[in-house]
């Protein structure tokens, strides 16, 4: 059985040095302070505080008794997860959302409590630092231990490298959703599976909740509604700013508009990071010198803007920018509506596509745009194709050389000096498990189901080489993603927003600022940006200080 790293289909006990954290016990004189926060209750034994699929569950925090944390395993018997004792609270990252959660919680003995609600359990993160220091640690480690050994989780079934699968399983992996995998194609349950749930095969990818309840090959919304992953939007609810996308400068954004009070909401199609949330590994951002991945930048950016009480609304994506009065709306592609004062524009931009025949067919089937450990498992021991010069081509090509066979990188210049930083250029030329094939490009790709070969051609000399290759990862270009803003604002050649202008187009003092009043664009989407992690940030961090002006303007 193929499964996402860590999902396991068991709670198998394995030893953790880190229980203390995950688990920790808060000391009387914190107690006292914690109490304030909510009411006092004597609970009887038995009683159900919370259930899995509830929204907006109270935080409980444990004087005396025992709350026993249950959920429920693949053969839908209940089984239990941790008890938490006294000085011992619930709840994990759920609590800084309105996502359903994944497990249930009932009293093993009559038990005193306190109960905070969700309103007054911020007010205790903020108020009291220490104390939601080793809060919110718990919970981010009571994540990674749900993704690990699946609580709550769903069962994905279909073929591993067929595209449905894939586009199912890289949703949950990039949001955080506790998940096996069960891939028909190499599993030998598989067939005992088509029985138990009397599933055809043209109906794979199924996912099969925890009560049984399926869903064939749903689309990217169907599963986020299903799995409670999205929040409930107010018709009419006018918004301080909202930020569209949740890359770097938009989660940068994010979290300094809701830090400093404005009522923020930020809507995303497909999961926090944007293009940079694909990379396995970022080394050359500041504070992290042994580097980081993407999604974990990503995730930790997420957390604190919701602890400062952004809203994340993920797996819409924008559809049309209505501009023409204020409040601003944004519709939805479902046709919801989001109203907001100002807004930020943080869509990025996306990797181009190559000119190749049968291109389209292998999308997904053989055609990457992201490296992560979830691809990397794809190509295990064969060779594989990075196209493109750039940094997250170098990512790429140095994270696939430790699990592939070999890497053939093509880049159409004649080098990678001009494009790529020197510490993965030197890594890249180092290895003896990269080729680079400079002044090259692809140019036929053939297979069934699935890709199996690729041709490429030197641009000079007209050579044209054939390989057994299954996987190629394209990370070539940027095409910005501004089709949704159907004329509102003033584009460049290439379709980035210019910024720095007002509505007649002439220099304004504010950098971030575009045609219109109120909307300011940041990041990778920005006509002229430095398409960096680190410089996405900074933009993203600054701009609230000209929304700020916008929405509280000086006196004359």
């Amino acid at each position: 059985m193929r499964s996402t790293p860590g999902n396991n289909a068991h709670l198998a006990p394995e030893p953790d040095t880190r229980d203390a954290q995950r688990f920790p016990r808060l000391t009387d004189e914190m107690a006292e302070r914690v109490a304030p926060y909510g009411e006092a209750e004597q609970v009887p034994a038995g009683t159900v505080l919370f259930e899995r699929g509830q929204r907006g569950a109270d935080f409980f925090f444990v004087l005396d008794g025992g709350i026993e944390i249950v959920d429920i395993d693949n053969d839908g018997h209940p089984r239990t997860v941790t008890t938490h004792t006294r000085h011992q609270f619930t709840g994990e990252l759920d609590h800084f959302n309105q996502r359903m959660i994944l497990v249930s919680g009932l009293t093993l003995v009559d038990s005193r409590l306190i109960r905070i609600t969700r309103d007054n359990f911020r007010k205790l993160i903020s108020g009291e630092p220490d104390i939601g220091e080793i809060i919110m640690r718990a919970f981010i480690l009571r994540r990674v231990s749900i993704i690990q050994l699946g609580i709550g989780g769903v069962v994905l079934i279909g073929p591993g490298h067929g595209a449905d699968t894939l586009r199912l399983q890289r949703f949950l992996v990039r949001n955080g959703y506790p998940h096996r995998l069960i891939d028909t194609d190499l599993d030998p349950k598989a067939t005992g599976l088509l029985d138990t749930f009397d599933v055809e095969p043209h109906l794979f990818p199924v996912v099969v909740s925890p009560d049984h309840q399926m869903l064939m090959n749903p689309s990217t919304a169907e599963l986020a509604d299903r799995l409670g992953l999205t929040e409930s939007l107010q018709p009419g609810y006018v918004h301080d700013v909202a930020v569209v996308g949740a890359g770097p400068a938009g989660l940068a954004a994010a979290v300094y508009a809701a830090s400093e009070g404005l009522e923020t909401i930020v809507i995303e199609g497909m999961a926090p990071g944007g293009q940079a949330g694909t990379s396995s590994k970022i080394e050359n951002y500041l504070g992290f010198p042994t580097g980081i991945s993407g999604q974990a930048l990503a995730g930790r950016a997420q957390i604190q803007a919701q602890k400062f009480g952004a809203r994340l609304a993920i797996s819409r994506n924008v559809a049309n920018l209505h501009c023409a009065s204020q409040p601003y709306q944004l519709e939805l592609d479902d046709g919801q509506r989001v109203t907001a004062r100002a807004v930020v524009i943080a869509t990025g931009a996306r990797y181009r596509k190559l000119d190749v025949p049968n291109y389209e067919r292998y999308e997904g089937q053989g055609i990457h745009y992201a490296a992560t450990p979830m691809e990397g498992k794809l190509c295990a021991g064969e060779e594989v194709i990075v196209v493109g010069g750039g940094n997250s081509a170098g990512q790429a090509a140095v994270f696939l050389s430790r699990i592939a066979a070999h890497v053939h990188m093509l880049v159409r210049g004649i080098g990678l000096a001009a494009t790529m930083s020197d510490y993965l250029i030197r890594r890249i030329l180092q290895s003896p498990r990269i080729t680079l094939h400079t002044e090259t490009e692809i140019v036929g790709l053939e297979g069934g189901d699935r890709l199996q070969q690729v041709t490429w051609s030197g641009r000079r000399d007209g050579s044209s080489e054939t390989r057994a290759v299954a996987n190629v990862f394209v990370m070539v270009g940027a095409e910005p993603n501004t089709d949704w803003l159907h004329g509102c604002l003033a584009l460049d050649a290439k379709g980035f927003v210019i910024t720095g202008i007002d509505g007649e187009g002439v220099p304004t003092s504010v950098p971030f600022a575009t045609s219109k009043p109120g909307i300011f664009a940041v990041g990778d989407v920005r006509s002229g940006s430095v398409k960096r992690v680190a410089s996405g940030v900074g933009e993203g961090s600054v701009v609230i200080q000209a929304v700020h002006k916008f929405l509280n303007p000086e006196p004359d």
